[in-house]
Parts: structure tokens; sequence; C-alpha cells
């Protein structure tokens, strides 16, 4: 029942949101240039990676070295504007459809924190990541690691159907409302390091 409610709900989505996508995509053309998604590997299911794919939010501008520069100094308003409202996760409806992700399930990181996580953490990934989860609606950037992996896994642990749309409701709502951002700049969100230990991150999470 799950996948077949993730596969409906998101074709359903992308007709529905095909305008607001399409203005998306134009402004983040103009504003970002090419390419203007964000593609990188994640882990999924048993932690096996897939390619997440998400609005880019920051230009690709060097120094004259040839380096990046930071994150805070390539992040656009638009691309504040994106990240506060979600907007930028929505073509992660591709990944739900390809079945890579659920709409509800815990967020996909970065492989680099795969050999971090104790065997408690690791079971997050006993279930398809999530567009959204309980972390999402339980306080966003302003959890901290052991707070959001509790949530993980007391989803991996409870999930079903009714918890999913409970989920998703709420999500439209911390939506709108902008809650649980915690930072100012949104290019900086909180590193693991094992044992939910954290410092600034620079990874796009």
């Amino acid at each position: 029942m799950k996948t077949i409610f993730d596969y409906s709900l998101s074709i359903f989505a992308l007709i529905v949101l095909s305008p607001l996508l399409l203005v998306l995509m134009i402004t983040a053309l103009f504003i970002h240039g090419q390419p203007i998604f964000f593609r990188q590997q994640r882990p999924g299911l048993h932690g096996k990676p897939f390619g997440i794919i998400k609005f880019r939010t920051m230009l690709n501008t060097y120094d004259d070295k040839g380096n990046l520069l930071p994150d805070e100094e390539r992040t656009t308003k638009f691309g504040e504007f994106l990240r506060s409202t979600s907007l930028d996760e929505l073509p992660e409806l591709i990944n739900v459809i390809k079945g890579e992700m659920s709409i509800v399930g815990p967020r996909p990181l970065i492989m680099a924190y795969l050999p971090l996580y104790n065997k408690e953490q690791a079971r997050r990934h006993d279930v398809k990541p999530g567009i959204t989860g309980l972390a999402q609606v339980g306080g966003r950037n302003a959890l901290s690691w052991d707070q959001r992996f509790d949530l993980d896994i007391e989803y991996v642990d409870t999930h079903n159907l009714l918890l999913d749309i409970s989920i998703i409701l709420k999500t439209i709502k911390t939506v709108f409302k902008r809650e649980g951002i915690g930072h100012a700049d949104l290019a900086a969100l909180s590193e693991f390091k094992g044992d939910a230990l954290a410092q600034t991150d620079k990874q796009n999470i």
C-alpha cells in the first residue's frame, strides 16, 4: 500500500504542481544558470546509493585560484527562499516515482555518514528515505542529531499509511509557517561526526 500510495501521490503532485515547477525551473535557470538541478549520491534502502535530485540553491562561483567560494557567499536570495519553503525538494518526486525514495521516511543524508552510525542509528536505512519525515515536522534544523535519529527510528518502528498522511499534512503546515529553520544562514547546517557530535556543515544537506 505504501508503494502504491507513494507512486500515485507523486504522479498527482507532479501534474498539479507542473506550473509551479516550470516557473521555478525558469527562475533557477535565469538566476543560477545551468545545471538547474543539484544531483548527489545519497544512501537509500539498506544504504544502497542513489542519485538524489533537488533544485540547485547556490551559484558555482570560484575565486581567482579556481576554488569554490564558501557556501554563504554562493547562496542566493532565491536559493534561501527555495530552502526555507522546501521547494528545492520537489524534484525528489522523481526519485519517488523511480522507487528510490518514499514521500515519507528518514531524510537521506550523505554517503560519508554511513560508517559513523552506530547499530541503532543505522536502522534508519531499514526503510526507504523520504522527502519528509518525523524529524522534519518535529523541528527540522532546530533538532539535535540525537533527536533526529530518535525520530527516524521511531518512524521505522511505527510507520503506517495513516502516520504517513499525518506527517504529510503536518509538513504542509510546517512549510507554510517556516518552522524549525534554525539558522539565518541556510547554507550552514550541523555536520554529523558520530555519536551526535556536530560542527559547521558544508554538505548542502
